[in-house]
């Protein structure tokens, strides 16, 4: 036949579906021929001749030979492995065990030789099949076909679609112990390509397939089979990896394909898979065929054979038709009468390779059977077609055999004679070959009706009889059929499980009572072997769930409804059980199957509903709920009753079945209510909450929250009635008080899970699309509100909670309000004062725990150190504990991805939306990436939670965090308006006097961290509020409110953000509206502001470091001083009011029950100049840093500035001058200390004598701004006005004035200043004397004593006292910033020389130069001209000046000796200073007396010395120029005039004559010894001599002239004063004068000749 090549080509094709394909899946092909014998048609025919070579005969012979289209024989055979696992798992890997299509073609099979391909294929790079791709495989060495397959070839073979030019394929599995068959040469290339199912053909598939989607596990492999009974054959029977198939029916007859692939067509076949009739699950569609394999004819003659197989329904008619029941080759066709097998060619023992399928009758009854008819065909070459010839026939009745799976031999009778199925009609049959079994056939039976399993059979049959009332009616045979189930094997007791367990339930529901009692514990046996030989270990065995949910129908109707059956006979055994009767092991069971049982009753009582309503309701309208009758509801109360005894007392056991019953008892209730009338449902709510009444163990209650849980997680839950008709909903009155209850159970997870059930249905309600009209919205908020009432009537409960629970309330809480109506929070806040105040504690909490602040926020954005949040540990974000039960319904509503199609390691695989999330391991979703990162407990921390975050992620997180806590507080702050208006009209109960509900919350408000959205709506709310609230909330009890908001007003108005800083301007503008209208002034408030403002420069950065090194004015100084500056900017505000959204007249404004505008912007200029002050003074303390140590003058006139920027606030002024005082002792300034000290005293006598309060009167202020004249002469109330929480009185006593007397009474002695000690001693006593303290007066006394004789002292010296020296000092140049072109006066101790000081400030300004500036000293005291100065050099110009007497004659020419002008007792306050400048006109430095010019330069400081500060600045400097004649007077008159102060001193005692005398000697010598002092002489000389004399005007040589006589004459004087005070010792001395006076007089007489005759 080899010898000549022939090439066939065509193009059909087989499909068919695998779920689990496995290497032991083949494919086999068998090639037929036309059948052909010696001298048929010659293998010519089909050589490769063209038709127009072929011979005319040739041509003949083909036509009728392609007429004999059933007679063909099959000639060769191969397998493909269309699964090769050795490849498989190399090129997908072991992760897929769904793979496609075998990875290659190019590994050979089992045997070798049977491939050897002719091209190796790849797909997309790689072995393997993706989806619509193919593999060509080419098979060049076929097998001879030699004899008939064995059964261990065909087992489980997969016929496929016969190929219409002559071959077939099966699909099988191949025997491992297969002979080599010979090769036939010849090549076959086949396609074989993957089709690619989505999951939704796949369901679709389950319409008429048992397509399982669940895990694919190995869970039948070969160990099964091996245990099957194997007929005697090697070999298992089945296959050996599970997959599933559908039954197509074979292309049934109208050739449709259910499947909805769009792949399949009409002609395309679809494979049946046996091993669905070995597999451990029900049967799920129906499936009843027969296949039968004839295998050999054995003949002693070599015959041309083939067999017709036929189904006869009897043996009656041998002429009548067979049943229509065999399945054609031909694609499309319908049922066929009767199936031919291919012809065997002149074989003795004929071996065929068919399959034939037959459809079965769903009865059968013992008279069906096959029929077989065998032909002879003779192949001899004729013109016509070959007629077969019948050489026999053999029968096989079904219902002997149908079921047998081994072979069965036949023999073959001659003809047909009717009944030849009997006995008695076998006897007159004539038989072939002797009568042997000489035709050996296979049978293998598919069926989902006819069960293998005897005792199932039995059953059934039983059954049948029971209910067709055939048999007796008593029905011991079905009772003991019902009982012999229990004893089934595993398998068919599976496979049939539907039509048992119907047939059982019929038997429960209008059965007897013992056939009831019977098939219930049969029933309750069978679910629980399925329950336990579940392979998924689910709680709930999916068969049984796929059972009541598609399978169970209740009988359509056709019968009574089970569940009243079902409920009587498990409640009559429950029942039994209470009593204590004995009732097996069966109860258990039926309690651990509970749930199966109670969906049942469900489903029954549902489908009756439907039943009922079905035909009489109109379109559209919803089913109305059953009312149970009374009889069957009672008893299911009474099973409901003994069920929850059962959790009740397995519970306390710690069974886990109790709480799986007690779910399956909460889903009943769940299931009813949408079923039967709500309130008998209630009933059995009710009957549970009596059983589990208050607060119980932690197992019963968590059992009761979980009943709760699912029973409120009903749909209908919003709509349910109450439990009388005058109620509201009862279930949600029921959840509110066991939630309640909860909360204060001692079990932390319960309280946990109480807050997360609440939270999951208000979230639930609130994106339910049926209830989102505000009247719905009201509804719900109504039903909960109550929960609000008894949170309020027992607080410590809620703050027992820890804080995630509290959020979790809270949130409920704000849900609840925020959809509430105003009348029903009106109604909350009209009970009690108490009662409204809780209310709005729960509202702070609510700021407290959903407070968002950023991990880098600082004081600026954050809260203030000061508010409560920044003491107590921050709580914990809302985020870091995300209710997983929230996250997950969240999740489960707002996800978009499909399901995922493969799993990485960590269980999670998102589909990622977002390119930028391409990190492998991260979810796509926030919420999920929450749960993941919970789950797989990263979240050690909150913060390790966080950081698990992709960047993206943490920063959605953050946002969402952002908007919650802004949701909140926007919401917190609704309310809060809401109150405000209804409070307006004094309609609920509140504190009126200090509205401490709203303090409260505002104060809170401005604590935290606020997002912008929130500034942005507050600023109205803060405006209506102080419209409506003004004058209490500006009330004195209120301080600590109004301190609080300006402080944060203050804190606002540094911000970065512009819209927030401008909110704040406004808003402190509307505090000073409100002080205009209720303070009538502004000096509270600005005491309150220049507080607040104090306390923040403490928390606010006001420098910063620039890039050199030196400090800089920083940006949130900046900004507030921008802000201050804008409060009081009338031209812009009504804009700014304008953009925060206030009215442009807010300001102006006037109040109820006012009557003219009280505004005014110069007050508040005047307001915002003070705080500016402040500022500025703070600034520059700031910016002095680490100068503060080197430059102490610097220092003290930084804490001056201070001191006097917050005056208005008596508390602050004091604290700033007793800072003053410290530095100045640290300095050793013993004045400027004294003088702090007495400024201090001085603002608390002020305040004490405004209040009319102790000793003192204005007198005695008078007297004491004689010592300090800073203290201030107007008696005023600022100090009263600063009586603000924390500030004031408490400082403000006569002892603390006392005690600063005192203290500066110590530091004017240090500093040898006693008159003034004396002065302070006075203001002293007269306390003592109100208070009669005369040990201190007596004190007192001796001080004032001890300090008059110091001053006596002092004015008696020899040498003039002087408390201190006196320097000018110039500041030319840059770097001196605010001191360039600027004099000051200091004041410094009276040791310090001018060099010493010249050191000091050098060193001070040297360290202030950089590398461009030097520092440079002027030497001389002569005037500077600022602009002639070198650039880049810095000056000072340092002179020693004298203090002026207020009432000294500056226009004096005379030479200034001090010592002369201080010679009484007289305050030493100075505020003029002088110094003298010689100065020549000519240009010299130097000249003679005649030539030497003096300029006298006086100068007027800020203030007066010993001041607050070692240094004044100078405000007015002034000069005077003496001619040198002039100067000349002026020495004369000035050496005159200290002579004559010295005669002319009066001195009281006699001992007072030494000091005296030696003064004068002093004097004296100085003017009359020649030969020491020639000062008058060289006047003489100078002006009296020759020319110059001719220079002077007569005027001034008269001046002169006079001048000199006084001065000689008051000598004499003196020499004769001094003769009468000398003793023995200065005689000598004396003589000398004498002498000297007479050469003087005698030198002038040249000069001056009249002097002769005057003296």
């Amino acid at each position: 036949m080899s010898t000549f090549p022939v090439k066939i080509s065509f193009e059909p094709r087989g499909i068919f579906y695998l779920d689990a394909p496995s290497s032991s899946v083949c494919l086999l092909i068998q090639l037929e021929k036309h059948a052909t014998e010696e001298g048929g048609v010659t293998p010519t025919v089909y050589s490769r001749k063209e038709p127009v070579h072929l011979t005319e005969k040739e041509k003949q012979k083909l036509q009728v030979w392609s007429q004999i289209m059933p007679y063909r024989e099959s000639f060769a055979w191969a397998i493909v492995s269309l699964f090769d696992n050795s490849i498989g798992a190399a090129s997908v890997g072991s992760a897929s065990p769904s793979s496609p299509l075998a990875p290659s073609m190019s590994g050979s099979t089992t045997h070798d030789g049977v491939f050897e391909p002719s091209a190796k294929v790849t797909l997309d790079g790689k072995l393997g099949y993706s989806s619509r791709s193919s593999v060509l495989v080419e098979i060049s060495n076929l097998n001879k076909v030699k004899e008939s397959y064995t059964e261990d070839f065909t087992s489980g073979m997969l016929l496929l679609n016969e190929l219409l030019v002559p071959s077939w394929f099966m699909l099988m599995i191949p025997d491992p112990k297969r002979k080599i068959h010979k090769p036939v040469k010849g090549v076959l290339r086949l396609e074989i390509e993957k089709h690619q199912n989505d999951h939704v053909d796949l369901e679709n598939l389950s319409e008429s397939g048992s397509v399982t989607n669940d895990s694919i596990d190995d869970r039948i492999n070969d160990s099964t089979f091996g245990k099957l009974p194997s007929n005697g054959l090697d070999g298992p029977q089945g296959s050996s990896s599970k997959w599933n198939s559908f039954d197509a029916k074979e292309i049934s007859g109208n050739g449709s394909n259910s499947h909805g692939n769009p792949v399949t067509g009409p002609d395309d076949f679809q494979a049946f898979d046996f091993r669905t009739t070995t597999r451990n699950e029900p049967f799920l569609q129906l499936f009843h065929c027969l296949y039968v394999y004839p295998m050999t004819v054995s003949l002693s003659r070599k015959r041309n054979l083939f067999i017709r197989v036929e189904l006869r329904e009897d043996d009656n008619d041998i002429r009548g038709q067979p049943l229509e029941a065999m399945y054609p080759r031909e694609p499309g066709a319908s049922l066929q009468k009767w199936a031919h097998t291919q012809v065997t060619v002149g074989a003795r023992v004929a071996c065929y390779h068919d399959e034939i399928k037959l459809s079965l009758p769903a009865t059968w009854t013992p008279t069906h059977h096959l029929l077989f008819t065998f032909f002879h065909v003779d192949l001899q070459t004729k013109l016509e077609a070959p007629k077969p010839v019948v050489i026999g026939y053999a029968s096989l009745p079904l219902s002997t055999h149908a079921q047998l799976r081994s072979e069965i031999s036949l023999p073959i009778m001659r003809e047909l004679v009717p009944h030849y199925l009997q006995d008695m009609g076998r006897e007159r049959l004539d038989y072939l070959e002797d009568g042997k079994n000489v035709f050996r056939l296979r049978l293998r039976l598919c069926s989902s009706l006819y069960p293998i399993n005897e005792r199932i059979r039995d059953f059934f049959l039983e059954y049948d009889r029971h209910t067709l009332r055939t048999s007796a009616p008593w029905g011991s045979e079905l009772l003991e059929a019902i009982n012999s189930l229990k004893n089934v094997d595993s398998i068919a007791l599976l496979q049939f499980l539907h039509p048992v367990l119907n047939m059982l339930l019929h038997l429960i529901g209008n059965g007897g009572e013992t056939l009831q009692v019977a098939a219930f514990r049969a029933m309750v046996n069978i679910v629980t072997r399925v329950q336990q030989e579940s392979v998924d270990d689910a709680e709930r065995n999916h068969f049984l769930v796929n059972y009541v949910d598609y399978a169970f129908d209740d009988f359509g109707g056709r019968q009574p409804p089970v569940y009243p059956g079902l409920s009587t006979v498990w409640g009559s055994l429950a029942r039994s059980k209470a009593k204590g009767y004995r009732v097996g092991p069966v109860y258990d069971d039926v309690l651990a199957m509970a749930w199966f049982f109670l969906e049942l009753i469900v489903k029954s009582m549902a489908l009756e509903k439907m039943r009922l309503f079905y035909h009489n309701l109109p379109l559209g309208e919803d089913i109305p709920p059953m009312q149970l009758k009374e009889g069957v509801f009672r008893c299911i109360m009474q099973l409901y009753d003994c069920l929850l005894t059962e959790v009740h007392e397995r519970c306390k056991k710690g069974l886990s079945l109790a709480k799986r019953l007690n779910s399956s008892l909460a889903f009943f209730c769940y299931d009813l209510l949408s079923i039967i009338e709500p309130r008998q449902v209630f009933e059995l709510v009710s009957l549970y909450l009596d059983k589990f009444s208050g607060v119980c163990q932690s197992v019963l209650h968590d059992c009761k929250l979980t009943f709760l849980q699912i029973i409120c997680d009903h749909d209908l839950f919003v709509e349910m009635p109450g439990r009388d008709p005058s109620d509201r909903n009862y279930l949600s009155s029921v959840l509110i008080q066991e939630l309640f209850l909860t909360w204060d159970h001692d079990d932390l997870s319960l309280r946990a899970k109480a807050a997360r059930v609440l939270v999951v249905l208000l979230c639930k309600h609130e994106f339910d699309a049926r209830y989102q009209k505000p009247e719905d919205k009201l509804y719900i908020a109504q039903l909960y509100f109550p929960l609000i009432g008894q949170i309020l009537d027992e607080m410590p409960v809620f703050y027992n909670l820890n804080a995630v629970e509290k959020r979790e309330v809270l949130v409920a809480i704000l849900q609840i309000v925020r959809n509430l109506d105003d009348a029903s929070l009106v109604k909350a806040w009209q009970q009690s004062i108490a009662r409204t105040r809780l209310f709005f504690k729960l509202m702070e909490e609510c700021l407290v725990l959903f407070e968002h602040r950023k991990p880098a926020d600082g004081m600026l954005m954050g809260s203030s150190s000061r508010s409560p949040v920044g003491d107590g540990p921050a709580s914990p974000k809302y985020s870091d504990r995300l209710s997983p039960a929230i996250n997950n319904y969240l999740s489960e509503a707002s996800r978009q991805e499909v399901r995922p199609q493969g799993t990485p390691e960590n269980g999670y695989s998102w589909q990622r939306v977002n390119s930028q999330l391409s990190s492998p391991s991260q979810p796509y979703s926030l919420r999920e990436a929450l749960a993941q990162a919970q789950s797989s407990r990263i979240g050690a921390s909150a913060q390790a939670l966080r950081e698990s975050l992709h960047p993206i992620l943490r920063q959605k997180l953050e946002l969402w965090e952002e908007n919650l806590s802004a949701s909140v507080s926007l919401q917190v702050l609704e309310i809060t308006e809401k109150f405000t208006v209804m409070a307006a009209s004094h309609s609920i109960a509140t504190d009126y006097g200090k509205f401490d509900c709203v303090t409260a919350i505002f104060m809170s408000f401005f604590s935290r961290n606020q997002s912008l959205t929130f500034w942005k709506s507050l600023l109205p709310v803060f405006n209506s509020v102080f419209n409506l609230h003004g004058a209490t909330l500006m009330s004195r009890e209120n301080d600590r409110f109004l301190k609080q908001v300006t402080f944060h007003l203050l804190r606002l108005a540094v911000f970065r953000n512009d819209n927030i800083r401008k909110r704040a301007v406004n808003g402190l503008q509307i505090l000073m509206r409100s002080s205009f209208y209720y303070f009538m002034q502004t000096a509270r408030l600005r005491a309150m502001l220049i507080i607040t403002l104090s306390e923040l420069m403490s928390d606010v950065q006001v420098t910063q470091m620039k890039a050199d090194g030196t400090l800089e004015e920083s940006g949130e100084a900046r900004r507030l001083r921008k802000s201050l500056e804008e409060v009081a900017d009338a031209a812009k505000s009504p804009s700014l009011l304008r953009e925060c959204g206030l009215p442009e007249s807010a300001l102006l404004e006037i109040p109820e029950k006012m009557t003219e505008n009280r505004w005014s912007w110069s007050d508040v200029k005047y307001l915002s100049d003070s705080l500016l002050l402040a500022l500025d003074a703070s600034l520059e303390h700031a910016l002095l840093g680490s100068l503060m140590t080197m430059d102490r003058y610097a220092a003290a006139e930084s804490f001056y500035k201070l001191a006097m920027a917050f005056a208005p606030v008596p508390d602050l002024h004091i604290m700033w001058l007793l800072h003053l005082c410290d530095a100045h002792q640290e300095m050793q300034s013993w004045a400027e200390a004294a003088q702090c000290a007495v400024a201090v005293a001085g603002i608390v006598m002020q305040a004490l004598v405004a209040r009319n309060d102790g000793v003192w009167s204005k007198d005695h202020i008078t007297a004491l701004r004689k010592i300090c004249p800073m203290v201030s002469s107007e008696i005023s109330s600022e100090a009263a006005a600063a009586e603000v929480e924390g500030y004031g009185a408490s400082k403000l006593t006569v002892d603390s004035a006392v005690k600063y007397l005192q203290l500066a009474n110590k530091l004017f002695s240090q500093a040898e200043l006693f008159h003034f000690c004396a002065s302070i001693l006075e203001l002293v006593i007269p306390v003592y004397k109100s208070r009669r303290a005369y040990g201190q007066l007596s004190k007192c006394h001796t001080m004032l004593t001890n300090i008059y004789e110091s001053i006596l002292e002092q004015e008696s010296s020899p040498i003039p006292f002087t408390d201190a020296t006196y320097y000018r000092v110039g500041f030319y140049g840059d770097r001196f910033g605010k001191l360039d072109r600027k004099e000051y006066v200091y004041r410094e101790p009276r040791d310090v020389r001018l060099g010493d000081i010249m050191e000091k400030l050098s060193h001070i300004y040297e360290s202030r130069m950089d590398g461009n500036h030097t520092l440079h000293i002027i030497p001389d005291s002569r005037q500077v001209k600022a602009d002639e100065l070198q650039p880049g050099v810095c000056y000072l110009q340092i002179t020693a000046v004298d203090p002026v007497m207020e009432d000294e004659d500056l226009g004096s020419r005379r030479e200034r000796i001090f010592s002369l002008s201080t010679g009484s007792v007289r305050a030493r306050v100075f505020d003029r200073f002088l110094f003298d400048t010689p100065f020549t006109k000519n240009g010299k430095t130097q000249g003679g007396l005649e030539d030497q010019w003096k300029r006298r330069t006086v100068l007027q400081t800020e203030g007066s010395f010993p001041a607050l500060v070692n240094r004044l600045v100078v405000t007015k400097s002034e000069s005077l120029e003496f001619s040198p004649v002039e100067n000349a007077i002026g020495m004369i008159e000035t050496r005159t005039a200290a002579l004559r102060n010295e005669l002319e001193e009066p001195r009281s005692s006699e001992g007072d004559q030494l000091p005296r005398l030696q003064s004068l000697q002093r004097i004296l010598q100085g003017s009359v010894a020649v030969q020491v002092n020639s000062g008058v002489l060289s006047v003489c000389t100078a002006f009296l001599s020759g020319e110059p004399a001719t220079r002077l005007r007569s005027q001034e040589l008269q001046q002169l002239i006079a001048a000199l006589l006084e001065f000689m004459a008051v000598c004499k004087r003196a020499i004769r004063v001094h003769f009468r005070l000398i003793g023995e010792e200065d005689q000598e001395f004396h003589t000398q004068l004498v002498n000297g006076f007479q050469s003087l007089t005698a030198e002038l007489s040249h000069y001056i000749p009249a002097i002769l005759s005057e003296l």
